[in-house]
């Protein structure tokens, strides 16, 4: 994915106490195309920055007040905003010196306008760069754990968030329980209609659990038809409140996989509770083994199973 902004859309605040270096740098900047901000202080700079998208700032050092390091450093640390400084005083600063502030660039007085447009596209050219591998290496994490199906996470990530969230029941001893669900008849329906046509109920299904669940719960596909929920602060009168709003939805699903033909899917769901201390792989097998208790009682059930151990 290309971020493409447009000149006019990128915001530039020119800080400079002089007013006809700043008015200098403001016009030359507007005939370049972009849109600009002017002020003489770091103080009114900052009030500009509360209350606009700024994506670069342009400041010189010396100010009344606050100089502008202190203003790079306030800006860095509070705002997404690139800043070039500039100084009269090269003796004084440093390119160093402005750049461990996390200023962009450095520039000196007399400033040279085609020198500054130069530094000014460089700088936004770089700030694209970075937000286009930022958002790429977002997307990667995302497709990473995500099932490209379902859109649920995948069983890799189910692992790893079932390990924090045992920990954090460990550590405030709260409940956290486990569901299990698998697609009943599920061979059948694909090979009577096609994988096609099993790939939209896989689909269906992952949005009828998630539309199940609070915001705290999480929903992965284990494998294959089968399917997790992990429910934080979950108690085992609650996770079958959760577990027969889902069986009760997917009974009311409707598929039409031929014409005029209409045909309602069950899921077997089985539910446990952590007991702590245990084992994750232990707590797995018992929600596993409780899912395989629903198929074999007739399948389209609840089953629990619940640690002896547990209070």
């Amino acid at each position: 994915m290309m971020i493409k902004q447009s000149k006019i859309d990128t915001s530039i605040l020119i800080v400079e106490d002089d007013p006809a270096i700043r008015n200098s740098i403001h016009e030359f900047i507007g005939m370049a195309g972009y849109k600009s901000f002017e002020t003489s202080s770091a103080e009114e700079a900052l009030e500009i920055l509360k209350t606009n998208t700024i994506h670069l700032v342009i400041t010189d050092i010396r100010l009344p007040g606050m100089n502008g390091l202190e203003l790079t450093d306030l800006i860095k640390n509070s705002y997404d905003t690139d800043v070039i400084v500039m100084t009269a005083y090269i003796g004084d600063y440093s390119y160093e010196e402005a750049i461990s502030k996390g200023a962009s660039d450095f520039v000196s007085k007399p400033i040279r306008f085609e020198e500054l447009l130069l530094r000014l596209r460089r700088v936004l050219r770089e700030r694209n760069i970075t937000k286009e591998r930022a958002l790429m290496l977002a997307r990667l994490q995302d497709l990473a754990i995500t099932d490209g199906l379902t859109k649920l996470y995948n069983s890799r990530y189910f692992y790893k968030q079932l390990d924090s969230e045992v920990n954090r029941a460990k550590r405030y001893n709260h409940p956290l329980t486990l569901l299990f669900m698998d697609i009943d008849y599920f061979k059948r329906y694909n090979d009577t209609y096609g994988h096609l046509e099993g790939d939209k109920v896989l689909f269906s299904i992952g949005k009828i659990i998630k539309s199940c669940l609070r915001k705290m719960d999480t929903a992965y596909r284990y494998g294959g038809e089968e399917f997790t929920v992990i429910l934080p602060e979950t108690n085992r009168g609650e996770v079958m409140t959760v577990a027969k709003r889902i069986k009760d939805a997917m009974e009311n699903e409707k598929f039409s996989p031929q014409s005029e033909k209409s045909i309602s899917i069950t899921i077997s769901i089985g539910a446990t509770e952590y007991c702590p201390d245990e084992r994750i792989s232990t707590l797995v097998q018992r929600a596993d083994k409780a899912m395989y208790l629903s198929k074999q009682r007739g399948r389209n059930q609840i089953s629990t199973l619940f640690s002896d151990e547990c209070p």
